[in-house]
């Protein structure tokens, strides 16, 4: 899951930077999203990273361009924004998750 994690906030730093949010998601997506597998991911996200690989690769795409360049080139403004908050919101359920499991159990002093 640690890969997941580093590609996740990758992504998202790349969702961060300057520039067109569209072309800004088209990059997160091919450089750090598109080559994770399902299995590589939590439980509680592959269906939500599912639907946002579909999302992302659902135009057929013209000579010389990828399925994701099509797609994001049909996209609003608006809804490549709705997609990058997804990102960025499986981001969260990795963190929070990787938090709990690194958290310590506690126990009392003098406990035997």
């Amino acid at each position: 899951m640690s890969n997941a994690w580093e590609n996740f906030f990758a992504a998202t730093a790349m969702l961060a930077s300057a520039g067109p949010i569209k072309q800004r998601l088209a990059e997160a997506y091919r450089q750090h999203l598109a080559p994770l597998e399902e299995d590589d991911l939590p439980k509680e996200i592959r269906e939500e990273f599912s639907s946002v690989a579909s999302s992302m690769q659902c135009v057929r795409p013209m000579r010389g361009e990828s399925a994701v360049q099509a797609t994001v080139r049909k996209m609003s403004e608006m809804e490549a924004g709705r997609l990058a908050t997804r990102i960025v919101n499986m981001l969260g359920v990795i963190a929070r998750q990787q938090n709990v499991q690194r958290t310590p159990k506690l126990r009392a002093v003098g406990d035997e």
